[in-house]
């Protein structure tokens, strides 16, 4: 029998992974998962700041995934949505990397695409003075945190944000979005 797990293990060495996950997201797997990434690049004798920088990121990205599955509970797309998640962290030549990804209901990319292309497209300045003026405002009701994530993690990459929507039905999308630090 051909193993398939060494053809998925090709495909992440080859693309630069160093660790992904793809499934439900709990808490303690957050925090297991950013321990040994941290490890990882402790043994590569990586700057305490970068190791920082791709933990952070990490971090806000799989919160805001968890966050948004949070949010979908009791709803019919729960099901669909709760198990899709995705997170990869490698290196590129560039940096390191952290890409993650999950399904979104097509009703809720609106506002996401446009805060994303607001902060993709802002330059280092831009950033700090979006980054201030959401510090004062108040959060959103019903919402977690103070809708900074997107910004920060803007702020720590060392090239453009990438993100992308790829329709899955009329229902349903899968959302992406990779930070280079």
């Amino acid at each position: 029998m051909k193993s398939k797990l060494t053809d998925i293990q090709a495909i992440l060495g080859s693309s630069g992974v160093i660790t992904c996950f793809s499934g439900r997201f709990s808490q303690g797997l957050i925090e297991e998962i950013g321990e040994a990434v941290k490890k990882h690049m402790e043994n590569e004798e990586r700057p305490p700041n970068a190791i920082y920088n791709v933990f952070a990121v990490f971090i806000e990205q799989t919160q805001n995934i968890k966050n948004y599955i949070i949010s979908k509970e009791g709803s019919s797309a729960y099901n669909n949505i709760v198990s899709s998640a995705i997170i990869c962290i490698g290196k590129t030549e560039n940096g390191h990397f952290i890409w993650s990804g999950n399904m979104i209901e097509n009703t809720d990319i609106a506002p996401l695409q446009d805060r994303l292309s607001t902060v993709a497209n802002a330059n280092k300045e831009e950033l700090k003075k979006l980054y201030k003026e959401q510090m004062k405002k108040d959060p959103d009701p019903g919402k977690n945190g103070a809708g900074i994530g997107v910004i920060d993690f803007a702020r720590r990459a060392s090239q453009p944000i990438e993100f992308s929507f790829e329709k899955i039905n009329e229902t349903f999308s899968f959302y992406e979005i990779k930070v280079i630090v």
